[in-house]
């Protein structure tokens, strides 16, 4: 049985505060497409130098993980029209999304915006990607699978093989609060009761100000909507195996009238040192 927020190891007693002090608070998103013929260069450039001089290094990042959406994962991807981060649906073959710690929002942010000029300048930059959507995201609550789960604030580190991005949006008249009620009581349950999806986090998009707007590339599809929430699923197998709890999901709730989802999309956890999956991306 899929546990309740009061079971969330972040907030399992709101009276005696967190069980443990460092949390997520906030996540860099980034989906980008290397050019073809530039796949391992790329690769190689982001995961031995962009990933640590351009992220993991700056303060209160506390954890990151990499993740590929190869042409079998693109070929799941949903809706194919108006899908709010993939636009087109089968843009976006990287993803890496990052942690920053609960409070430290603009502490990190800040330095990041300065940073990526900084390594543009030095040469430390790779002019052969595209970015598909690359948003700050403020976080919103955790649901899970299990009584004693896996944190979600250590959820990049556990070694999961797939992730899966939804966005969830309501539908016109409906409630955000409606909506939410009812992920909670019928849709996530639905969805993780027994069965390989083990957790559920769940985030707001921060909207494009001059910090972000500043970047040296163009940084893809614009942020989702505020009533619209992006829902991070951490996968114990392929999702190839559970597509299909997804593709119910979303069934299920354009049947409730509530809201609809406006992207999903399944990836794979990347093979740190090697080049895998370059070769499948198209």
């Amino acid at each position: 049985m899929m546990s309740d927020e009061n079971r969330d190891p972040q907030t399992h007693d709101p009276e005696a505060g967190p069980m443990h002090p460092v949390t997520a608070g906030s996540m860099l998103y980034t989906l980008v497409d290397p050019e073809k013929g530039h796949e391992v260069a790329y690769n190689r450039w982001y995961e031995r130098d962009h990933f640590y001089g351009g992220c993991m290094t700056g303060p209160w990042c506390f954890a990151g993980s990499r993740w590929v959406a190869t042409r079998a994962m693109k070929d799941l991807r949903f809706p194919i029209e108006g899908n709010s981060v993939n636009d087109p649906s089968d843009r976006g073959s990287y993803l890496a999304v990052y942690w920053v710690e609960n409070g430290h929002h603009d502490d990190h942010f800040a330095w990041g915006a300065d940073q990526v000029v900084k390594l543009y300048m030095a040469g430390r930059g790779f002019q052969e990607r595209r970015h598909a959507h690359t948003v700050l995201y403020t976080h919103r609550s955790n649901r899970y699978r299990d009584a004693d789960p896996v944190p979600v604030d250590v959820a990049l580190d556990h070694g999961y093989a797939a992730l899966v991005s939804i966005v969830v949006e309501p539908s016109d008249g409906a409630s955000t609060g409606d909506l939410a009620a009812w992920l909670d009581a019928e849709g996530l349950p639905g969805l993780m009761a027994d069965g390989p999806v083990a957790s559920c986090a769940q985030w707001t998009a921060v909207p494009r100000d001059e910090m972000t707007s500043n970047a040296p590339m163009d940084l893809g599809s614009s942020p989702i909507g505020p009533d619209a929430t992006m829902q991070l699923f951490f996968v114990e197998d392929d999702p190839r195996e559970c597509w299909d709890r997804f593709v119910d999901y979303a069934a299920r709730l354009e049947a409730s009238g509530l809201g609809r989802v406006t992207s999903a999309s399944p990836f794979l956890r990347t093979v740190v040192g090697t080049d895998r999956y370059t070769d499948e991306l198209w």
